[in-house]
C-alpha cells in the first residue's frame, strides 16, 4: 500500500502529512515505520478500544487511495475531498 500511496503521489506530500492506521501487526512493525519516516510521513494509530473511529477512516482511506488510482490529475479533487471530510469529521465527534 504505501508503494502505491507513493508512486501515486509522485512526490507530492505535504510536510505536515500523516497517515493513520489501527495497531494491527504489520501496522507497528519496524519496518513499516520505517518506510512511512523515509516517505516523509507522520505515523497516527488509533487507541485501544476505539472502534467508533475506524469505520470512518476506513471509509476515508478506501475512498482517498481510489481516488488516486483511478486519476493522478484528479489530485486537487481529492484534496478538496479529504477537506470537506476532515471538517465533517470534526463536528460529528463533537
Amino acid at each position: 500500500m504505501l508503494k502505491e500511496l507513493k508512486a501515486a503521489l509522485d512526490g507530492n506530500i505535504h510536510p505536515e502529512a500523516m497517515i493513520h492506521s489501527d495497531q494491527g501487526f504489520h501496522y507497528t512493525h519496524p519496518e513499516y515505520h520505517q518506510r512511512v519516516k523515509e516517505m516523509g510521513l507522520a505515523q497516527s494509530i488509533s487507541r485501544r478500544a476505539t472502534a467508533s473511529t475506524t469505520p470512518p477512516f476506513n471509509h476515508f482511506l478506501v475512498t482517498s487511495k481510489m481516488m488516486s488510482i483511478i486519476n493522478k490529475q484528479q489530485f486537487g479533487e481529492l484534496q478538496g475531498l479529504v477537506d470537506d471530510y476532515m471538517e465533517h469529521y470534526k463536528r460529528t465527534r463533537k
